[in-house]
């Protein structure tokens, strides 16, 4: 199992505006991502992150480059965003 962490810097205000992204897009991901498994949004004052669960390293992967990401998520939320992403993939040991 893989995870891909996706750190969010987003003013409070727009927070939800973002949960609302996150929403619209999180029953897509599920039904149409290959390797998809959860998805789950986190909230810490200090920024958002969302988990997403996948079966493989390579699965994560190639979401980042899938028109689901860079067409619909990347487009919705940049307009919310403070600072650059940061995105991670853990596999799990």
């Amino acid at each position: 199992m893989a995870f891909l962490e996706i750190t969010l810097t987003i003013n409070e205000a727009d927070r939800p505006a973002a949960a609302g992204i996150y929403q619209q897009y999180k029953q897509p991901f599920l039904d149409t991502v290959p390797g998809a498994t959860t998805k789950q949004l986190l909230v810490r004052a200090e920024d958002v992150q969302v988990l997403h669960g996948f079966e493989t390293t390579a699965a994560a992967q190639a979401y980042l480059s899938s028109d689901l990401f860079t067409k619909d998520v990347v487009a919705g939320l940049s307009p919310l965003l403070k600072a650059e992403p940061e995105i991670r993939i853990y596999e799990t040991a």
